[in-house]
């Protein structure tokens, strides 16, 4: 290891996880300004933890399974309408430019069919 890069303070302390009041031992370089004795008798200082494998429920297997139907038809009810609306908006632009264009390839037919017959006139 290279020296110098390494923290000084790294040493044995509790941490204890104040929401299922469970304590592990370990080490760590953090800072802390109260103690707590452990269980050989030996004061270390104490990390105050809010969750940690303990209590997590991914590790206890408490998971909440989270209602994905329930949110779909909450979210369809808060802004199905306006949702339908641009739907629709966005279906008759379609349908209008389809109207269109088949118009300029009907107009387009016929100005070849009008060629075509004023080459069989001149032609004959």
């Amino acid at each position: 290891m290279k020296k110098g890069i390494h923290p000084e303070n790294y040493r044995t302390v509790i941490f204890k996880d104040f929401s299922c009041d469970k304590s592990f031992l370990g080490k760590s370089t953090a800072e802390s300004k109260e103690n707590m004795l452990w269980e050989d008798g030996k004061e270390y200082p104490l990390i105050k933890l809010e969750i940690s494998n303990m209590s997590h429920p991914f590790f206890t297997g408490k998971m909440k399974f989270v209602d994905t139907a329930g949110r779909i038809e909450k979210f369809n009810k808060k802004y199905g309408k306006k949702s339908t609306q641009v739907e629709d908006e966005a279906k008759t632009d379609v349908e209008a430019k389809t109207d269109v264009e088949a118009k300029t390839d009907a107009e387009a037919k016929t100005d070849v069919e009008a060629k075509t017959d004023v080459e069989a006139k001149t032609d004959a």
